[in-house]
């Protein structure tokens, strides 16, 4: 036994001799063996000795096909079966007990290449395959070399669906719904014939749209760039969609059809949905630099045509020696999807960005320099982001630089505040505020004037507030100035503003009673004194109302419940009467 055991070892050692194991943090708790290295590997007694080193990091799972040459070993050291003896190897499915019982459990602990002594326990050697049974209690040892595997998914965890991985892909992926996808693919049915196949370019489509049959988005969405599988798909998921198949020119595939697909992943555009409700759609065509993007603020110089769903040209720039656009982010000098999705580009990333009309020209017509735009149109921008100069994080200034910069975001948020645009102004203030945040210590001098700037900024973005009816958000607001200025008349009025609108009229209450009592003759705080109390006697006659209606109801139950009594006392005395008649 001994003899023939290690004249297989020096066979495996001598295949390959230059390959070893590649470099890296070794994943097993315990350290790995070395050639010739014996150790029990589970609870259950199951040895393994290393003959061969094997290639990279992966091992197989339970559920993977593999392929392997193993020979059994009897007791004497005498050869009982081997694969090597019909030159073809074994392929099985991990965690079925094709070989033997207690050798699955080694073979995931195996690396592609890989020989290896195992020994099992002898209550466990023994095999179950059909093809090459072994005696029972007869084999203790296995070599096994790990040949290949394929890794077996179940992609809906139902059998529907079972993706084989012949060809690894890319650390790229997998696809989202919103995605386009390129695929090539082949589909037969279970006796061999071919029904559908892609052209050799293949087909573009998005995920979330299909293509034929619904087993195709749902495996794809497992899928990495360069991805080779091979899917078994049951009628459940084959079933063709009859208006895609007529329009991809898929043949009709017959009902309850069990399919075979090869399918590649070839690649895939990732498709971003920026505004978060499919308003805005960026398709990126080519990956840019880096990780930064432009984000908001940042001065950006891009090149873009603008066309209509139609393919009408609107305008374009940056091309046949045009200049490029140059402008500021969130500062309204482009549509507002356009600006939106600039945001989110990288220096030398390609884009094909939609516009839906809510965040494009909505429902007015505009011209532009090519054509014109008409209402409710869907724009259509093919953008390239050439360069970006980000705006400077307050981190990266100076204390006096930071001052400054909140004075600069403050007069724009007053600007665009007094033209409507609160949304935008709430910003700006709380841009301000980040300069100068309450945790950054400045010298006496200036914290004078940072205190005031955070004041005037808490203040105006409360007003902002009230004017988008964030009425949370304006208490908040008007809370950070009265910690720091418990009388300030504004603060005061403008929470007492929003408490009315959220029906605390009892807080909106007191906040009037201490304007009023450091500024008896604010008309402002008088007037909207006058509208609570309105307010408070409404809520009073609504409340009267309600409990009137409660107690009437409350009444008319007891009426009903004392009629009720007084029907069954008449019944009762009634009962008594005729059996007192009886008993005569």
């Amino acid at each position: 036994m001994v003899e023939f055991s290690m004249a297989n070892a020096q066979a495996f050692i001598d295949e390959d001799d230059e390959l070893d194991e590649e470099p890296g943090e070794e994943i097993e708790s315990a350290p790995p063996l070395n050639v010739g290295e014996e150790r029990e590997i589970n609870s259950n007694g199951l040895k393994k000795k290393l003959l061969k080193h094997g290639q990279g990091w992966e091992t197989p799972e339970f559920g993977d096909e593999v392929t392997v040459h193993y020979v059994g070993i009897l007791h004497d050291g005498t050869k009982s079966v081997s694969t090597r003896d019909k030159v073809e190897p074994f392929t099985f499915k991990l965690g079925q007990e094709k070989v033997a019982a207690g050798l699955d459990r080694g073979i995931v602990t195996m690396r592609k290449g890989e020989g290896a002594l195992f020994t099992l326990p002898s209550e466990t050697a023994f095999g179950s395959s059909d093809s090459d049974a072994v005696s029972s209690n007869s084999v203790v040892q296995f070599e096994v070399e790990l040949v290949s595997w394929i890794t077996v998914v179940d992609v809906c965890k139902d059998g529907g669906i079972i993706k084989k991985i012949l060809e690894k892909g890319e650390m790229i992926g997998p696809p989202g719904d919103l995605d386009e996808v390129l695929v090539r693919y082949v589909v037969r049915l279970l006796d061999g014939n071919t029904v559908a196949k892609s052209s050799e370019h293949g087909v573009e489509f998005y995920v979330k749209d299909g293509h034929f049959c619904q087993a195709l988005p749902k495996a794809i969405k497992t899928m990495r760039k360069g991805e080779k599988v091979n899917l078994l798909i049951q009628p459940q998921y084959a079933s063709v969609d009859r208006d895609k198949d007529s329009e991809s020119g898929v043949p009709s595939i017959p009902p309850s059809s069990i399919l075979s697909i090869d399918l590649e992943l070839v690649s895939f555009k990732p498709v971003i949905n920026v505004t978060g409700d499919l308003g805005v759609l960026k398709k990126i065509l080519k990956e840019g630099e880096g990780t930064l993007t432009a984000d908001e603020g940042a001065a950006v110089t891009i090149r873009y045509t603008a066309k209509l769903v139609d393919g009408t040209l609107l305008e374009k720039r940056g091309f046949d020696g045009e200049d490029a656009l140059k402008f500021i982010t969130d500062e309204e000098q482009v549509v507002a999807g356009l600006d939106q999705a600039v945001t989110t580009m990288k220096k030398g990333e390609h884009a094909i960005v939609t516009v839906k009309p809510d965040y494009g020209f909505g429902n007015t017509e505009v011209k532009r320099d090519l054509a014109m735009v008409p209402p409710c149109s869907t724009i259509i921008f093919e953008v390239e982001m050439l360069e970006f100069t980000k705006e400077k994080d307050p981190r990266e200034m100076n204390k006096h630089e930071r001052i400054q910069m909140a004075q600069r975001k403050k007069e724009e948020g007053n600007l665009l505040f007094k033209n409507g645009k609160y949304q935008r102004a709430m910003k700006k203030y709380e841009k301000a505020t980040d300069c100068i945040n309450e945790d950054e210590h400045f010298e006496d001098d200036d914290q004078k004037i940072v205190k005031s700037l955070r004041v005037s900024c808490w203040l105006n973005g409360a007003a902002a507030c009230l004017k988008r009816n964030y009425f949370q958000e304006a208490i908040k607001q008007c809370s950070k100035v009265l910690e720091v200025e418990s009388c300030n008349v504004k603060a005061l009025y403008r929470r007492a503003q929003a408490f009315m609108e959220t029906a605390d009229l009892h807080l909106a209450e007191l906040d009037i009673k201490k304007a009023l009592e450091i500024d008896p003759q604010n008309r402002e705080v008088k007037l909207i004194q006058k509208n609570l109390k309105q307010l408070q006697a409404e809520s009073n006659k609504r409340d009267a109302k309600l409990y009137t209606t409660m107690f009437a109801r409350l009444s008319n139950e007891n009426s009903s419940a004392a009629k009720r009594l007084k029907v069954e006392e008449t019944e009762n005395k009634n009962e008594e009467n005729v059996g007192e008649i009886n008993m005569c």
